[in-house]
């Protein structure tokens, strides 16, 4: 089995970190690939060997699973470039909160026995696409996410929104949120959204400070086409998707999402699932009044 390394080599100790994963590598003797963009890290006399770097278009295509080393940030951008592919990818965190990178080094390794036994999970999530009828060439692809927002501008944007043919409000708000599963533990969260567990085929419909009362979150079937019409009052929106790739628009204009026909495979362990991550890192269900849930 060959890996694919894909560090964030924004990140500090970098380096360190990928020889430290490629010596586990070799340990369990397994075929890896490096992504040539540690090149900008990496000081001539390193023990690293010019043949095992490629760039990351090739080394997707030669690998069976690939590592992401960042956080959840960069598990993101992983996903985006191994987007019209079935490759699997192994988050490795190592930055903040690391919902979706959910492996450290020490889990990682135990990952690499399991991985050599087949006792690992490869757990397919959906993504969202999008696009602007005017604008063709222009594809919106998120993981988590596709946001219709004001932009930078101070006032709201009015927001008409339509699942497949059904007309369902019009309302003044910052934006709104367009969510997978995924992206329900994300902004969308943050915006009073619910969350929702990966195994469900929904999408989340979440308006960003609305300037009403009465609009909530709402929930519809993956199954569904979600048109958003918006109008602003300085001439130009942003859609932004996964918070890393964001987009003007001239208004008024119409988005239109639905689900992605490809989706995205994660690796994880047999040894925890979705809710003790949820426990583990946003302390969902626990009582803080007890200190220990």
């Amino acid at each position: 089995m060959t890996l694919g390394i894909i560090p964030n080599i924004s990140k500090t100790n970098i380096l360190q970190i990928v020889m430290e994963i490629i010596g586990q590598l070799r340990l369990y003797s397994y075929n890896y690939i490096i992504c040539d963009s540690l090149l900008k890290v990496v000081e001539k006399n390193n023990r690293l060997h010019e043949n095992e770097l490629l760039p990351l278009k090739e080394l997707i295509k030669k690998s069976d699973m690939v590592i992401s080393i960042g956080g959840d940030g960069t598990m993101l951008t992983t996903a985006y470039e191994v987007r019209k592919t079935s490759t699997p990818i192994i988050g490795v965190n190592f930055g903040k909160l690391g919902f979706l990178a959910e492996f450290d080094i020490d889990s990682f390794k135990d990952l690499l026995k399991e991985i050599k036994n087949k006792n690992y999970i490869v757990d397919e999530r959906m993504a969202l696409v999008g696009g602007n009828s005017l604008e063709n060439g222009k594809e919106l692809y998120a993981i988590n996410d596709i946001v219709v927002e004001k932009a930078p501008y101070p006032k709201m944007i009015d927001l008409t929104i339509k699942v497949d043919e059904d007309y369902v409000a019009t309302f003044s708000a910052d934006g709104i949120i367009i969510a997978t599963p995924t992206g329900s533990t994300g902004y969308s969260l943050s915006t009073g959204g619910p969350i929702v567990n990966p195994g469900a085929d929904v999408i989340t419909i979440s308006p960003i400070a609305p300037h009403s009362l009465t609009m909530r979150p709402l929930v519809v079937s993956s199954k569904q086409k979600i048109m958003v019409m918006v109008q602003s009052h300085y001439g130009k929106i942003q859609v932004s998707c996964d918070g890393q790739r964001s987009y003007i628009y001239d208004s008024p204009t119409s988005i239109e999402v639905k689900k992605s026909k490809q989706s995205v495979k994660l690796v994880h362990s047999n040894k925890t699932n979705y809710f003790e991550t949820l426990r583990n890192k946003l302390y969902w269900g626990l009582d803080v009044r007890k200190g220990n849930g």
